[in-house]
């Protein structure tokens, strides 16, 4: 990726004025707006959301004037929550994974393939069942184990072994995670899940499914909160299915869209595509 690419997240309330001022700022510190993604709730009076991705040249020896300049002469006029990204600063990725391969090997491969702008740096499982698959990829692979009376110690360890990654993903993580250790990674947490939740929960969901004959199945990528698969959804996407479909066709058919939609998911995280607005998100894809 171009060293020379940045990205601008901006939230506030909205008012006049914010394009020029954001465009005017970027013009005048020599920069090239690529694109520029804008949403507001309101016609007025709403909150304003923005998405800028710019050019500038020598944009590692500008980065700190960019963003002491921005906050005084921008933000703070128009109150504005806002990060600046550099595509130099490559994120660094852990994913948590149980027995269920489809979704880990998903991102191994695409990554592989460089199609994740990131840097993945451990893969932790309650299992030993992957180690192979994922060290083939040369990633690090983490056992540790999870009992009935050990899930404080378990997440304590999760943490010191995922310190310094900007992101976790849980690719069909079977384990819940402690209430402190999501509120220590607020907001750098996915999960993947079937879409049957919460109408059918617990074992064999498909079964479930297959059982009632639903005509849709799906998935459904989210940030974790402490109120279980409650979080704010980055993305879904659904098949039709009929009565012809057994549970194993209609087990296989959502692997393949938890696979698509985590990919999606994790990949608009990495390019700063999304913005948390309360229990919801904006995703400028």
């Amino acid at each position: 990726m171009n060293q020379n690419i940045a990205r601008l997240l901006v939230t506030c309330a909205d008012q006049a004025g914010i394009v020029q001022a954001v465009s005017g700022f970027l013009y005048h510190h020599g920069a090239n707006i690529i694109s520029l993604d804008q949403h507001t709730t309101e016609a007025y009076g709403g909150k304003y959301f923005m998405r800028v991705e710019f050019h500038v040249e020598y944009l590692a020896d500008k980065k700190q004037t960019l963003l002491d300049t921005f906050a005084k002469n921008v933000a703070d006029k128009y109150q504005m929550s806002w990060r600046l990204s550099c595509s130099f600063d490559v994120k660094k990725m852990g994913i948590l994974v149980s027995k269920e391969d489809h979704a880990l090997l998903e991102l191994l491969w695409r990554y592989s393939r460089g199609a994740l702008p990131c840097q993945i740096t451990k893969v932790v499982s309650n299992h030993e069942d992957l180690r192979a698959d994922v060290e083939s990829f040369g990633i690090p692979f983490v056992h540790i184990p999870v009992g009935k009376d050990n899930k404080d110690e378990v997440c304590d360890k999760i943490d010191e072994v995922m310190q310094g990654n900007d992101l976790l993903v849980l690719a069909r993580y079977m384990q819940i995670l402690t209430p402190s250790f999501v509120d220590k990674w607020e907001s750098k947490v996915i999960n993947i899940h079937h879409s049957f939740l919460p109408a059918f929960v617990g074992a064999n969901p498909y079964k479930q499914a297959f059982d009632k004959g639903v005509k849709l199945i799906g998935a459904t990528a989210h940030y974790v909160t402490s109120e279980l698969d409650e979080g704010p959804i980055i993305e879904q996407d659904v098949e039709r299915v009929s009565h012809a479909f057994d549970v194993a066709e209609l087990r296989e058919l959502g692997r393949d869209i938890e696979r698509e939609v985590l990919s999606r998911a994790v990949r608009w995280y990495l390019e700063d595509r999304i913005i948390l607005d309360g229990n919801k998100t904006v995703v400028f894809d």
